[in-house]
């Protein structure tokens, strides 16, 4: 449920802290005093869309903080699949804030979320209804999924499995529609199909084969003349030598055998004979090395055509069908696939066909017992909605959920689901929407939710002046009713009507103040007294008087009744 709610620089609010209670939490205030922005912040701390006036003017930065408590599972297992690991004590804060750019920041117990998961988190934290969502009533497309949410036991489970074979007979149907379709396309498809495929065949491209050795083997073939008079010349300095100069391999030899010689007669050039030495033997084993590389030496003209080709190729594979040798490969085996679905299209019909009959039949049997599961659910609420209007002076009254088939089915079953009510004795049942007045809209409303409130999770409801069209003694049966769910769950009302406010377990007064020439919006807590006293207030008199504290106070007693 909703602990506390705290607002800043938000539209005329400066800064307020409401901590809410169990039960009915009331909300009254006058027209204009800022009642609907607590509930217009609460929305967007939870992820909804606010428009530029939602920042307090002059202000860098709006901030709304939301605590709640959760039980285990449900919310908290949701939580930690997001990574995010309510406290200890069960507890939850979702903290918003938007600056003057319009840029907002969402945090779930400190760790930073995106718009769109904290708005898809919140949708199990609270259900909100106000004037607007007498629309999701008005539209009969909608009440197929207020129907399901009342539906229970392994209705989850057969719905997840139609939907699951409704989407395998879509690629079914996707998959035929090719195989079936313009021949001219088809045949068109598989000349290029064709052609990739001989290509890259063609190409005889091997997953691996290094472009950089190509490359450096194209170079030197290219330059394999010069190659050959270098490294020649070079053996002819280090090892062979010529007619008129011995090589280097000659020289180092004698200068070595001259300091061995010298060292005989002085000590100290041991070291120095013992390094030249080592430094011959490392220079004869590279002049060997360099002649035997300049005898293997000759140049190949078909050799680098042939390098120059492979590498033409691969280039021209790499720029048609992809970035890589692996990335040609990984095309080759897709149209590969593709061709081989083609190739034999007249059997693999007859595998989809059959396949798509075993699919259909599991369709078949999956909306029959969605039918079945919705029209027992139907009967069985139509049923609690009739009573829950009947204990808010609609006791002539009948209500009743149609379900009756589709002419298209959808992915949620063959069911078309409507809401029809017969709000006076004597009338036929007709849609919802042709028949409730608005003060009928809001009891059909709230008779949904009396009866949703022992199928649904959320713990916590918000009624945004919903008593619309309602007064006198139909106002004290729907405020009884708020009442009588507050046992199970939390709800939150902004309401003009007396006789809902005096329902309250706790009551709040939203009100206009100014200060330093400034128009605030300021939220009291008020206690027994000052709750009757508002309640007096909303009975409409011009002055509050002993004798509408006293009709007050009798509304007051009624709640305990």
């Amino acid at each position: 449920m909703l602990e506390n709610l705290h607002i800043k620089n938000v539209a005329l609010i400066e800064e307020c802290q409401v901590s809410f209670g169990h039960g009915l939490n009331i909300l009254t205030g006058e027209t204009g005093a800022g009642k609907s922005m607590l509930i217009d912040s609460l929305q967007f701390a939870l992820g909804g869309r606010m428009g530029k006036d939602f920042l307090r003017r002059g202000q860098k930065m709006a901030l709304v903080e939301a605590l709640f408590s959760i039980k285990e599972g449900g919310f908290g297992e949701k939580l930690a699949d997001s990574g995010i690991a309510p406290e200890e004590d069960g507890s939850v804060l979702i903290t918003r804030t938007l600056n003057d750019a319009g840029k907002s920041v969402c945090r779930i117990n400190g760790s930073m979320v995106t718009v769109s998961m904290l708005r898809e988190l919140a949708a199990d934290l609270i259900d909100i209804y106000g004037q607007h969502e007498h629309q999701s009533l008005l539209n009969p497309s909608k009440h197929i999924r207020l129907l399901d949410r009342f539906c229970t036991g392994e209705f989850h489970e057969v719905i997840e499995a139609y939907q699951k074979n409704y989407e395998h007979r879509k690629e079914i149907d996707r998959q035929l529609a090719e195989l079936l379709g313009d021949e001219a396309q088809r045949e068109q498809r598989l000349d290029i199909l064709t052609f990739q495929k001989e290509e890259i065949e063609a190409a005889a491209l091997v997953a691996g084969e290094e472009e950089e050795e190509l490359t450096e083997k194209k170079k030197r073939l290219t330059h394999m003349e010069r190659l050959i008079r270098l490294t020649i010349e070079s053996t002819a300095l280090l090892y062979d030598g010529t007619d008129e100069m011995q090589s280097a391999c000659d020289s180092v030899s004698i200068a070595v055998e001259n300091l061995k010689e010298c060292a005989g007669l002085d000590p100290a050039l041991e070291g120095y004979a013992a390094s030249l030495e080592g430094i011959y033997v490392g220079l004869e084993d590279i002049s060997r090395e360099v002649k035997r590389y300049a005898q293997n030496l000759e140049e190949d003209p078909a050799e680098l055509e042939f390098v120059e080709e492979r590498l033409q190729t691969i280039y021209k594979m790499k720029r048609k069908y992809g970035g890589s040798v692996e990335a040609v490969l990984e095309f080759y085996r897709n149209i590969s696939q593709e061709l081989e679905f083609f190739s034999d299209s007249q059997g693999r019909v007859i595998q989809l066909n059959t396949e798509r009959g075993q699919v259909q039949q599991r369709l078949e049997e999956g909306a029959e017992k969605l039918t079945a599961l919705r029209q027992e659910a139907a009967e069985r609420i139509a049923g609690q909605i009739e009573d829950s209007l009947k204990d808010m002076e609609m006791k002539n009254a009948k209500f009743s959920i149609r379900v009756t088939p589709r002419e298209e089915w959808n992915h949620l079953g063959k069911d078309k689901v409507e809401f029809m009510i017969s709000p006076n004795k004597g009338e036929a049942l007709k849609p919802l929407s042709k028949i409730a007045s608005g003060g009928e809209m809001s009891r059909v409303m709230l008779a949904l939710k009396a009866v949703l409130v022992d199928a649904d999770e959320i713990e916590t409801f918000i009624f945004d002046e919903i008593d619309t069209g309602v007064s006198g003694r139909t106002a004290a049966k729907v405020g009884k009713k708020m009442s009588l769910i507050g046992e199970k769950r939390q709800i939150l009302c902004i309401t003009h009507l007396p006789q809902i406010a005096a329902m309250a377990d706790k009551h709040f007064l939203i009100e206009k103040k100014t200060r330093d020439d400034q128009t605030l919006t300021v939220v009291s807590s008020l206690g027994e007294e000052a709750s009757i006293r508002e309640v007096a207030r909303l009975m409409g008199s011009t002055a509050v008087t002993e004798a509408t504290l006293a009709a007050a106070k009798e509304l007051r007693e009624v709640k305990n009744l």
